[in-house]
């Protein structure tokens, strides 16, 4: 490898008018930053749809994408979305911190609004996109639908224990029909998150910059991977958490502890300057 240099910036950081940084216009600009800086790469953290504590590095799936990093102003001028839907939300009042609180609440269902107007419109290239990422696309959709529908509970707090432990194809089949709706929409959501991803990374590398990426140490308990393929994990008989799930959590506390300390380091600065 060529010795060269980079600059580490995760795509949350990125400057946004939506509470949170995204693979939209300040991202490209970025990538004109290092190119015109002599810089050769760009090092992110993990960019998988994070679970509580909202730490990168505890994620719902080993695959998919975080679906808080899908620009808006994209999907405005692909016709997805009204500006009015956008900037009548609360992306919080504090530019230099997100606001993970105020994003669960307003994303998704600005995000829902886009999928209304776009899963028939682009049902063929969303076919396609399912065909290429069958692996574990289905699973993922599915698993976050049961998510939803059990209040966002881990999966091994369902109180189904036949979709809880995968018994049978048929109560699969039954979830699949009963959160439909919630099952094509975590699908299209992947569908615009890998779309933007896709050409945000052609054009850095365009511009002759390296992505270089991070995964977490660990594969998180509470995700798509663990509850759709347990055979590949080391878990007793009840599917209890084992000891990496532990050190993961353990991670995902701290990162979040040290987001909120931030926040009251934020609140007191604002009292004392009153």
């Amino acid at each position: 490898m060529k010795r060269s240099s980079g600059i580490l910036m995760p795509v949350s950081s990125l400057p946004s008018p939506y509470g949170i940084g995204t693979l939209g216009k300040a991202a490209y600009d970025f990538a004109d930053f290092l190119h015109a800086a002599g810089q050769h790469c760009w090092q992110m953290l993990p960019l998988g749809p994070t679970s509580y504590g909202d730490s990168p590095y505890q994620s719902f799936s080993t695959y998919a994408g975080n679906p808080y990093f899908i620009d808006l102003d994209m999907l405005i001028e692909d016709g997805l979305l009204e500006k009015s839907e956008v900037q009548e939300q609360n992306w919080g009042t504090e530019p230099r911190y997100v606001d993970y609180g105020r994003i669960y609440e307003s994303r998704f269902a600005v995000l829902q609004k886009a999928k209304d107007r776009g899963w028939v419109r682009d049902r063929e290239a969303v076919a396609a996109f399912q065909a290429e990422n069958s692996r574990w696309l289905p699973d993922y959709a599915l698993y976050m639908a049961c998510k939803r529908h059990f209040g966002m509970k881990s999966w091994t707090e369902w109180p189904d224990d036949d979709l809880r432990l995968r018994k049978n194809e048929a109560v699969l089949d039954k979830y699949r029909t009963l959160l439909r709706e919630d099952v094509q929409f975590f699908t299209y959501l992947q569908f615009l998150f890998f779309r933007q991803w896709t050409a945000l990374r052609d054009y850095v590398h365009q511009q002759g910059i390296r992505i270089i990426g991070d995964l977490p140490i660990y594969v998180a308990m509470d995700s798509a991977d663990v509850w759709a393929e347990p055979q590949f994990f080391q878990l007793d008989d009840d599917l209890v958490r084992d000891v990496t799930e532990v050190l993961t959590s353990f991670c995902a506390r701290l990162y979040g502890r040290r987001a909120a300390k931030r926040k009251t380091d934020a609140a007191l600065k604002a009292a004392r300057d009153a």
